[in-house]
């Protein structure tokens, strides 16, 4: 275990903070056993676990023990003709799960390729991309409960998904880590979802009008990092802010006074997205001190200059927020986590 340990390295904000205790693990021995062996002065307080640090904002330092999570390993279980179940360690490189999988040919993901951070984390968040969420090839995860120390298995219902939410967010949240996720994905017979706009233009300048899941995670690629900066070059975190949902009488009272405002009917309402209410306030590509937002995706909050701290990332989103709100009169929730 080590003290006084820098986690610049270990987020994508690249947010140069300290933790009081630092310490990996590879093993779940190895992590039950760090458990049990806590600093006196941190035992009743829950570990910070870090994945690939990408979906984190620390605004201090961290005055407690964070644990990297480095459990690796895939192992595949065929069920069906058409059906294989993956079981893959909470360590393991979320992007390169993707690509494995690709390579056999196992469908289900493609369209989650090039998301930042680790297999672990992805069912806290249902990360999801161009109409694709975690939960939809789901199974189960294995978590550790951190009173007990005793190894549980969570199904999908157990997990309660929402909109980049579940269990683990909500009334779970602090008390487990998850140690591995099982999913089901296909063999041959792939659903293929090119529903969202911005895939099906892309095929069409590719040329390519019956894609393959390794066409579509190609086009989904190229899509991203059209749009996205590359954290190794410049901190960040991804989509800063969730997508809200209002009611469809809010939208079309919005709707009269802004006639392009998008909207996508859900099971909850009008989902409007977040980056197009963020740009009419015009912060596309605004930076303040050592902060920005992303030239050419809003969604985006940057370390523009690669000095700045937490707090002036969290008050550049702050600001964000209230002009949203007072424009709009639509409160945005931050996706990333706060520390």
């Amino acid at each position: 275990m080590k003290e006084k340990f820098s986690l610049k390295n270990y987020n994508t904000f690249g947010v140069d903070v300290s933790a009081k205790y630092f310490a990996e693990v590879s093993t779940v021995e190895e992590l039950i056993e760090i458990l049990n062996n806590q600093k006196q002065e941190t035992k009743n307080q829950t570990p910070l676990f870090l994945g690939g640090g990408s979906n984190i904002l620390f605004t201090k330092d961290y005055n407690g023990l964070v644990i990297q999570l480095n459990l690796k390993g895939i192992s595949e279980e065929l069920i069906s003709e058409n059906e294989v179940l993956v079981t893959v360690k909470a360590g393991e490189n979320w992007h390169e799960l993707v690509q494995y999988c690709l390579a056999k040919n196992y469908g289900g993901i493609e369209n989650l390729s090039l998301i930042p951070g680790n297999v672990g984390t992805s069912p806290m968040q249902n990360i999801g991309a161009y109409g694709v969420e975690i939960k939809d090839s789901f199974v189960s995860c294995q978590v550790l409960n951190l009173e007990t120390l005793e190894v549980e298995v969570f199904d999908k219902e157990k997990c309660d998904f929402g909109y980049r939410d579940s269990i683990f967010k909500k009334e779970g949240k602090g008390k487990y880590v998850i140690l591995e996720v099982t999913f089901k994905l296909t063999t041959k017979n792939h659903l293929i979802k090119t529903e969202y706009g911005a895939i099906k233009v892309e095929l069409e300048e590719m040329g390519i009008e019956n894609p393959t899941i390794q066409d579509v995670s190609t086009a989904v690629i190229a899509i991203r990092q059209s749009k996205l900066p590359d954290w190794r070059k410049t901190g960040n975190a991804g989509s800063f802010f969730k997508n809200p949902t209002i009611s469809k009488e809010n939208y079309l009272k919005l709707k009269e006074n802004f006639d392009t405002i998008p909207g996508y009917p859900n099971e909850n309402g009008i989902k409007v997205p977040a980056g197009w209410l963020i740009e009419q306030c015009g912060w596309k590509g605004k930076q303040i001190g050592n902060v920005a937002s992303h030239k050419d995706q809003s969604l985006v909050i940057i370390n523009a200059t690669g000095n700045a701290t937490g707090k002036e990332i969290y008050n550049f989103s702050q600001m964000i927020i209230d002009s949203v709100q007072e424009k709009f009169g639509i409160l945005l929730e931050r996706e990333v986590n706060i520390i």
